[in-house]
């Protein structure tokens, strides 16, 4: 009987100490998780979360159709609507990331991700950085870029789109890197994805980063002060915002949206 006594006493013992350690692993699971774990931005089902810049509700146009998220230009260019069209995550406010999304554009389309929004600006791009969507092949042939791009001091073929411009790259700030990219044609799927650190920012385009740069360095006030920036005071100087897309009344469809937390 003491033996038995004993046996007893040492078997809820063990099972104390595993259930105490299968709770302490639990609890560093658990604290683990939040960083690691994707945050579905857009499922394919519904637009919870998401509305107009500066508004309540999304715009006219923004819809969801066969599983993706869509500017519909049809529905969109409504002549008595007087908000903006860019659209955000509002939801939640994120600083350091991994931002991943799908996306195709038709011939000439135009489009872009912003981040470290902030709401109460006349429009997204005074303030936020952007990661350039745009039909590279044929966005010149159908758009007349002269005008444009004489006003930022290109001279030599205004008419053309700059690497500045073009896709993947930090608009207007850092060109993504041609060499490495590879871009699908128009109405073909492409996988975008942003990480953001202030160590740290890198772009990448179809599995391969095209670009990476220091935000806030010497080297970034310098640009930020030298072209299209110079007069948007508050443009890149925000640590968190909200996530969101452009209006640039063209069609745009993305899906597999998700974001991690870094």
């Amino acid at each position: 009987m003491k033996h038995a006594g004993l046996l007893l006493i040492i078997a809820i013992l063990l099972v104390s100490c595993k259930t105490e350690k299968k709770t302490e692993t639990t609890e560093q699971q658990e604290k683990l998780l939040p960083e690691n774990e994707w945050i579905v931005l857009f499922d394919g089902s519904g637009t919870e979360g998401w509305r107009a810049y500066n508004g309540e509700t999304l715009p006219p146009g923004w819809v969801v159709k066969n599983g993706e998220l869509t500017f519909d230009t049809e529905l969109g260019l409504e002549q008595d609507y007087k908000g903006g069209r860019d659209i955000i995550y509002g939801a939640e406010e994120f600083d350091n990331f991994e931002l991943y999304v799908e996306w195709k554009l038709p011939k000439g389309g135009n489009s872009g991700i912003f981040y470290h929004i902030k709401e109460g600006y006349e429009s997204i791009p005074q303030i936020s950085p952007e990661y350039q969507l745009i039909d590279d092949e044929n966005y010149a042939e159908i758009h007349d870029l002269t005008e444009y791009n004489l006003s930022l001091g290109y001279t030599e073929k205004p008419e053309e789109l700059k690497p500045l411009q073009q896709t993947a790259s930090d608009y207007a700030m850092h060109p993504a890197d041609a060499s490495k990219k590879v871009l699908n044609p128009v109405g073909e799927w492409n996988s975008s994805k942003i990480v953001f650190t202030p160590e740290k920012v890198e772009h990448w385009l179809n599995g391969e980063m095209v670009l990476s740069f220091v935000p806030w360095d010497k080297a970034w006030e310098e640009k930020k002060n030298s072209d299209k920036w110079k007069n948007s005071k508050d443009y890149g100087k925000y640590k968190k915002g909200y996530i969101g897309f452009q209006d640039h009344s063209s069609p745009i469809w993305f899906r597999n949206i998700k974001i991690k937390k870094l």
